[in-house]
């Protein structure tokens, strides 16, 4: 049996700060467990905005060739993808958002053109899960992050599996301090690939029609 794959997406700008730290352990955590492991950083590549020309509805492809599109073919190769962000004003940072708009051309390709298709068993077995650190206490500080998330979940294919979120940095002085967050992230990695490894030999139960 082929290896899982898990991609991490770290959207920070800051490296090494309190999310991507919690993304690492995760990732630690999916090694341990045996998957082959890959990390991006956003702020390392080259991308733009989405130019929002909607050239995409009639072809089904971005005009805009850069790390963008990339990245988009690693994630719709991957099994599993940890996406992390910290909470900048209430939602998601700027490179997260970007990547997630760029993304456009697969909702035309489902949509508008409808010869992009993720089934049932496609989904269950392709898992995502969103990492997050915040410095406030509010237990709300991630409710806006989660409708974006889900609709990059949607978009590329994959179950909104889990979130790993930690709020009241500031009041521990940084992820590391935390009392539990990085053993939960770490046993979730490696939770996710025992799943995910489980569903690659077994097979995905059918939905049951209505009435039945």
């Amino acid at each position: 049996m082929m290896a899982v794959t898990v991609l991490g997406i770290s959207g920070s700008p800051r490296r090494h700060g309190n999310t991507e730290t919690l993304l690492d352990s995760f990732l630690d955590g999916a090694r341990a467990a045996g998957a082959s492991v890959e990390k991006v950083v956003l702020r390392d590549l080259d991308y733009t905005p989405c130019k929002g020309c909607n050239a995409c509805h009639k072809t089904g492809e971005c005009i805009v060739h850069d790390d963008a599109i990339m990245l988009f073919d690693k994630i719709l190769a991957a099994d599993c993808i940890a996406v992390a962000s910290p909470i900048y004003s209430m939602g998601i940072t700027a490179e997260l958002k970007g990547l997630i708009d760029r993304g456009q051309y697969l909702w035309a390709r489902k949509f508008i053109l409808k010869n992009l298709y993720f089934s049932h068993d496609h989904i269950k077995k392709h898992k995502g899960l969103f990492i997050s650190t915040a410095g406030l206490s509010w237990d709300n500080v991630f409710d806006a992050a989660f409708p974006a998330i889900t609709a990059f979940f949607n978009g590329t294919g994959f179950e909104y599996y889990d979130n790993i979120i930690a709020n009241r940095m500031d009041e521990h002085g940084g992820i590391k301090n935390h009392p539990t967050a990085l053993k939960e992230s770490f046993e979730k990695g490696q939770t996710v690939v025992r799943v995910l490894e489980k569903l690659k030999v077994e097979p995905i139960p059918k939905k049951s029609a209505v009435g039945e």
